[in-house]
Order: structure tokens, then sequence, then C-alpha cells
């Protein structure tokens, strides 16, 4: 039996494609945000920050989230282009937008830390497989794991898993010793989840 040709030519995507991604990849993050933060625990990266920023001084975490990814913009165009970056702040602002907006439409009155911070990490990864496939991302760290694996091979799962472990360190400051346990388990999970699933020339569109 004649088996089936496989092309291996990139079919780029198109804009509504793009954006629709865009859309649908934040808002399964923002979710898991929402639950990350209803847990009291907290992830890696900027997000980690704004989280931290949220615990200690009460800041609102897409205004801190949105601030601190800012100064990435000028690399993301500096060394991944115009469209590249475009994506990625339409991206962060609306994670930003959409992590205000959960709590007026889902108010959650108990959950199990580990649970919410499990699922949590678990949609988070998966929104940002979703941003990663369609050329765009969350700024800040992930602007530079996808730096280095484009330009170098160096996965953007590794990468980024280095340096989530760093903030989660410094959150020893702010959150208690078992959540950031359990908040290390999520950002291991959600890190696995990019680190097998979003390598180096395996996706052709």
């Amino acid at each position: 039996m004649a088996q089936p040709v496989i092309s291996d030519t990139k079919a780029p995507h198109t804009l509504v494609e793009d954006a629709l991604a865009i859309l649908t990849g934040a808002f399964v993050i923002s979710f898991g945000v929402m639950l990350l933060r209803q847990a009291g625990t907290l992830t890696g990266g900027t997000a980690g920050l704004a989280f931290l920023l949220h615990y200690a001084w009460d800041v609102r975490f897409g205004t801190a989230f949105f601030l601190l990814n800012a100064p990435f913009f000028v690399l993301a165009l500096r060394r991944m282009g115009p469209a590249f970056t475009v994506k990625t702040i339409c991206a962060i602002g609306l994670v930003s937008l959409f992590t205000e907006l959960h709590p007026h439409f889902i108010e959650i009155a108990r959950i199990e830390p580990l649970y919410a911070t499990a699922i949590g990490s678990i949609a988070m990864g998966l929104g940002l497989l979703v941003l990663f496939r369609h050329r765009a991302s969350l700024g800040g760290f992930n602007i530079l794991a996808l730096y280095l694996q484009e330009r170098h091979g160096i996965r953007a799962g590794k990468v980024q898993m280095g340096l989530d472990f760093a903030i989660l360190a410094a959150s020893l400051f702010v959150v208690s010793l078992p959540l950031v346990a359990i908040s290390i388990v999520g950002a291991f999970m959600l890190n696995l989840i990019i680190a097998m699933n979003h390598r180096p020339n395996r996706y052709l569109a």
C-alpha cells in the first residue's frame, strides 16, 4: 500500500490563525495564573516576579506583569523581528487583561494549593506552546529562551527552567516554604511540557 507523502515545506499561519491562537493561548495562560494566585503559589520568569510584587506589596499582577516585560520588547524587536514583537506584546497585554478579569466571572471558594498549582501550570504550559508555535511568547525570559533556541539550538525549556528556579529561590523571602515547594513542582511541570513538545525543526507550520 502506498504511504502518504508528507511535505516538509513550512506552511505559514494566516493572520486570522495567529490572532485566534494568541487570543486562545493568552486566555488559557491567564486562567492558569488565576489558579496559582488563588493557591498563593507562583511560577518563574517575569510572571514569577509579578507574583512576588503582588504578594509582597499588593501590586496588581496584570500591571506588574506588563511593566516587567516592557524592557524586553527592545530585545525582541532586534533579535526576533517586528512580527514576533507585535504578537508578543499583544499576548502579554491580553494575559495581563484576562488575569484581572477572571475574578469578575469566577469565584473559587476552596482549592488545594497542590492541585491548583498542577492544573494551573499545565494550563500555562499548553498556552505557551500555542504562542510559541505561532511565533509569539510572553516576553521576558521567554524571549531570551526562544532566541537561544533559534540561534544556538539550546532548548527553550532548559533555559526557562534554570531562570525559573532562580526566581523561585528568591520567593523564599515572600512565600512560605511549603508553597515554594509546590511552586517548584508546578514550574517543573510547566517547563517539562515545553521541553518535550517544543524542539527545533519539530513543528513545521
